[in-house]
């Protein structure tokens, strides 16, 4: 996004907060655009792994049949950009080759795991 500060990070992985059905296309169409918030951003958003459980709690709260997808940064190659979400915060966004907004490949997901909500807390063995 044009005038948004970004940085250079290399992180092996990120991660994806996904519904079961957003899920669920990825593994049958090889791919997905997401939800709402990402086709109109033009973008998938993801998080660093420190950043799932604020971004859990402040836009999933009350939501069931959630996965967390492992993320391979290397097959997002340079469409992968950390952008400034709030002056510090850093946060992953993939666009596509040349910002074209690609759909996220099923191929660069090398985990997923269903996310159990116990006692207001989301949990699951990638957040352990």
């Amino acid at each position: 996004m044009a005038g948004k500060e970004e940085v250079r990070e290399s992180q092996e992985f990120v991660y994806r907060i996904s519904t079961a059905k957003e899920w669920e296309e990825l593994q049958k169409s090889g791919s997905t655009f997401g939800g709402d918030l990402d086709k109109t951003t033009g973008c998938i958003h993801l998080s660093k792994l420190d950043q799932v459980k604020p971004t859990l709690k402040n836009f999933f709260t009350g939501m069931e049949n959630l996965y967390l997808l492992q993320i391979d940064t290397k097959k997002l190659g340079d469409g992968l950009v950390y952008e400034a979400a709030d002056g510090s915060n850093f946060f992953p966004h993939f666009y596509g080759p040349s910002r074209s907004f690609s759909p996220l490949p099923l191929n660069a997901v090398t985990k997923a795991e269903k996310l159990t909500l116990s006692d207001g807390q989301f949990s699951c063995d990638l957040l352990n």
